[in-house]
C-alpha cells in the first residue's frame, strides 16, 4: 500500500443469530452470546381504566423470560406486589435517563433537566423516545435552557413549555437536535452558551494557565 493510500475502515461483523424453538412453540432469535431475553407481557383485557381509577385483574401483567436452551417462563406479577414492581421499574426508567458517555457527562443541572423532560413525556402518557431514538439526558442541556431564558427574558416554566411544544410539533425532532440548534454560532443563544461555557471553565480551572505558561520562559 502506497503512502497516499488509506486503509478502508473495518466493518463490524454482525452478531450471529441463533433461532430457537421455545417450549411453547414460539421462535425466538438470540443474537451473539445472549443467553436470556426478557419482555413485559400485558393483557389489556384484564385492565379497566375509568377516569382516575384503574382495575387490574390477576395475570394482567407478567414478565416473560426466554432462555437460549428453549426454556421459557411466564411470570405473572402478584397484585399484592404490583405497586412495588411499578416503583422499581420507575426507578430503573428514570435512572437510565441519567446514563451518559464518559466524553459527554451530564452535570447535576443537566440531570434535573433530563428527568423533567422524561417526566413530561410520561405525564402525557408517552413512554419516551428511548436513548436509541435520541432520547435520554443531553449534556449541556441546562446551559441551553439558561441561554434561552436569558435571551428571551422568559422564566424556566415558559421555556420548558416552549421546548415541549417544538418537539410535539415535529415527531422527527429529537431533544439533542433541538438543544443543539440553539448552540449554532451566530445566534443569540449560541453566543450566550459560549460565554456560559467559558465562565464554567474559568471557575473550574485548577491552575493559572497564563502563569504556568510564563514558567516556560
Amino acid at each position: 500500500m502506497s503512502d497516499t493510500q488509506t486503509a478502508a475502515p473495518a466493518t463490524k461483523a454482525k452478531a450471529e443469530v441463533l433461532t430457537v424453538t421455545m417450549e411453547d412453540g414460539r421462535s425466538v432469535d438470540f443474537a451473539g452470546k445472549r443467553k436470556v431475553l426478557k419482555e413485559t407481557v400485558i393483557d389489556e383485557s384484564l385492565i379497566v381504566v375509568d377516569g382516575d381509577v384503574m382495575q387490574i385483574s390477576a395475570g394482567a401483567i407478567a414478565v416473560r423470560m426466554d432462555f437460549r436452551n428453549g426454556a421459557t417462563r411466564l411470570l405473572p406479577i402478584p397484585l399484592s406486589l404490583l405497586a412495588r414492581f411499578a416503583g422499581h421499574g420507575g426507578e430503573q426508567k428514570f435512572g437510565d435517563e441519567l446514563a451518559s458517555p464518559a466524553d459527554k457527562p451530564l452535570s447535576e443541572d443537566d440531570m434535573v433537566i433530563a428527568i423533567d423532560d422524561l417526566f413530561a413525556d410520561i405525564a402525557a402518557g408517552k413512554w419516551g423516545k428511548g436513548r436509541a431514538a435520541g432520547g435520554g439526558g443531553v449534556s449541556g442541556a441546562s446551559l441551553v435552557v439558561r441561554a434561552i431564558m436569558e435571551a428571551s427574558g422568559k422564566d424556566l416554566a415558559t421555556v420548558k413549555a416552549f421546548l415541549e411544544k417544538k418537539l410535539a410539533a415535529d415527531p422527527q425532532l429529537t431533544r439533542p437536535a433541538l438543544y443543539n440548534s440553539f448552540r449554532a454560532p451566530g445566534t443569540a443563544t449560541g453566543a450566550i452558551i459560549k460565554r456560559l461555557e467559558e465562565e464554567k471553565l474559568t471557575k473550574t480551572a485548577k491552575i493559572d494557565a497564563d502563569a504556568a505558561l510564563a514558567e516556560l520562559g
